[in-house]
């Protein structure tokens, strides 16, 4: 499964198969798709992660996440909307500043390249069995 966060990408679960000396391992890791507005990204680089075809992508649920904090859906939406309007405005004047994704990751700027770093509480929430693993891959 994977949530389209507008304007900024796409969190998704990817199942990856690695072989150990004696086994192949599949481990369920976080992935993050950058898809923001070009402009904002001068100068920066940013790993190129592609989501599975297969992968279905939700829009993010609004709805829900008006449920955790007790505020209307459309107020939600505007928090977010102008979050990431906020966070790509600071990239394009050079400020580097980290976003940070509560119980998932950070996403941040160093030395020019940005990029997604998921927590090891998130890693090991999706993968019980093979955590070290994913920790690894991820």
């Amino acid at each position: 499964q994977a949530v389209l966060v507008p304007g900024l990408g796409t969190f998704a679960v990817v199942h990856e198969q690695v072989r150990g000396t004696e086994e192949v391992y599949v481990v369920r890791r976080p992935v993050f798709q950058l898809d923001m507005d070009m402009s904002c990204l001068r100068e920066l680089v940013f790993p190129t992660m592609m989501i599975p075809g297969d992968i279905e992508i939700m829009p993010l649920d609004y709805w829900w996440l008006s449920q955790t904090n007790s505020l209307p859906p459309d107020v939600v939406r505007g928090c977010v909307e102008e979050t990431i309007l906020l966070y790509s405005f600071q990239l394009r004047d050079r400020q580097r500043p980290a976003f940070a994704f509560e119980n998932i990751g950070i996403l941040s700027c160093q030395d020019n390249v940005l990029c997604m770093q998921f927590h090891c509480s998130c890693i090991a929430g999706l993968e019980s069995r093979n955590t070290w693993v994913a920790l690894l891959l991820t």
